[in-house]
């Protein structure tokens, strides 16, 4: 057994390969969770009613930039596979492609904050929940841009495998975001006590931050020279259209899949608010699990979209099943916890002199929705990882139809139950987990199937010329058109 653990281990693909790619970018997405987490514990500090508002605001945000992001964030499959064969000229530009899309993008994201009462007022949630709705959402949607920005610019690394720069970019702007986030919710250090727009601004800030960060490290002299970083910095129509062709299903799936899980919150707020900080409580805690096991899935993805360049589909295979068997052990590590420690995980929620006056029956009720989310963890990681890897070959448009399908038929029966059959609160739950484990099952059949073997999102035949603004650079390949 102990000879099996280390040919799995040191073989191409295997286990140290996959974790040197995925422990920085575990780390990277775990900021995030650092971020959420520390913003949500800070507010059942300050109220259980920004704790209510700010989750559903928060979602309906990044909701709204969700297909952008989606669309731009796929550069890193191209990044991926144009660094396996070895055309590292192509990287600059496809990235260039990413942020003019971003940039195109911008001014729609800001929009919605004209009609922001309008919105939350139509899902009848409770007056005082609607007014911190409305000024969370208006603060918190001045960071979308950012969001998009930094994960087209940081596929200049993750594509290539360089994570651990993303990494430390990423806690950084994790950590000047706990400490805006105490100094701005309630008022110390000279800044005003804002609460839950506090939050929302401290967030903000460091998504800029972060995204300044890696626009400087992208236009760094080496990676100008060897990547065309700053020569790439042009329109090239046929290789757009290809990042559209494919990235464009990748953003409706996320846009689809996000849009239903906001629609699910807004509609459990109907249940009351104890039930909506309830639901909001049971996510925070499982961002614990779930954000390194994201880490897993862009990390399946990067090696298949490197392997695929490579055309060693085999590899690709196995660095996928790597990833997985990794995932896996996490998450039910993390399911045993949720069964059998719930209430230790809520401790840094309750605070004497500042905790909610109810929330004895606020933690109670997240104990018994902490099982739903122990009974969908395992699913969760198979989602993850296997929508990643087909994503990594280009298989996108498959993605897209199954979000379509699955989350209509789960908010369906959601606003069905609700308006009809008198759903509680647990039938939601009991649709959001047979909702993940259908996802986790029906992208695991489909790399099963192998048509993702034969996918690639570059161009099969490429022409060379020589890229004017760098004459002793090495050669650029010109895209050719959409297959």
């Amino acid at each position: 057994m102990l000879d099996g653990l280390r040919t799995w281990y040191r073989r191409p693909s295997g286990g140290a390969e996959v974790l040197a790619l995925m422990l920085p970018l575990v780390i990277s997405t775990s900021s995030w969770t650092v971020m959420q987490f520390t913003d949500r514990v800070f507010l059942v500090w300050h109220s259980k009613d920004a704790l209510a508002a700010a989750l559903p605001a928060g979602m309906l945000g990044f909701t709204l930039a969700c297909f952008p992001l989606g669309l731009a964030s796929y550069v890193n499959t191209f990044v991926a596979q144009y660094h396996g064969a070895g055309r590292p000229r192509r990287i600059g530009l496809a990235i260039w492609q990413a942020v003019f899309l971003t940039l195109a993008c911008s001014p729609l994201l800001l929009a919605p904050n004209w009609i922001a009462r309008d919105i939350f007022a139509a899902f009848r949630h409770g007056p005082e929940i609607l007014e911190l709705e409305v000024v969370y959402f208006q603060a918190i949607n001045f960071g979308s841009p950012a969001i998009i920005l930094s994960a087209a610019l940081s596929a200049f690394f993750t594509g290539r495998g360089k994570t651990r720069v993303v990494m430390v970019v990423d806690m950084a702007a994790a950590i000047v975001n706990v400490v805006l986030d105490y100094a701005w919710i309630f008022g110390v250090w000279g800044f005003p006590a804002w609460g839950v727009a506090g939050a929302a601004w401290a967030t903000v800030v460091s998504l800029w931050g972060k995204t300044l960060v890696y626009l400087v490290l992208f236009l760094q002299p080496e990676a100008r020279r060897v990547f065309g970083t700053l020569s790439g910095c042009r329109w090239d129509g046929p290789l757009m259209r290809r990042l559209l062709w494919f990235g464009l299903p990748s953003g409706v799936q996320m846009l689809i899949e996000v849009s239903g899980f906001t629609l699910l919150l807004f509609l459990l707020g109907q249940l009351g608010s104890l039930e909506l900080a309830a639901t909001s409580l049971a996510f925070n805690v499982n961002t614990l699990a779930f954000m390194p096991v994201y880490g897993a899935g862009i990390a399946a993805s990067t090696l298949v979209g490197q392997r695929l360049g490579e055309n060693r589909p085999d590899l690709a295979a196995r660095a996928t099943s790597t990833s997985f068997a990794i995932a896996a052990v996490y998450m039910a590590v993390f399911s045993l916890v949720y069964l059998l420690l719930p209430e230790q995980l809520l401790w840094l929620h309750e605070r004497s002199n500042r905790g909610a006056e109810d929330f004895a029956a606020l933690r109670d009720l997240t104990v018994v929705l902490l099982r739903f989310v122990a009974a969908y963890c395992l699913f969760d990681a198979m989602y993850t990882v296997f929508s990643g890897a087909l994503k990594g070959a280009g298989d996108t448009r498959f993605i897209m139809w199954t979000a379509v399908v699955i989350s209509s038929i789960a908010v369906g029966i959601t606003w069905a139950g609700l308006r009809f059959a008198d759903f509680g609160l647990l039938a939601c739950w009991a649709t959001i987990t047979a909702w993940i484990c259908s996802l986790g099952i029906v992208y695991w059949l489909r790399f099963l199937g192998g048509k993702w073997r034969t996918m690639r999102v570059i161009e099969p035949e490429i022409e060379l010329e020589f890229d004017d603004a760098d004459a002793n650079a090495e050669p650029v390949p010109v895209a050719g058109e959409c297959a």
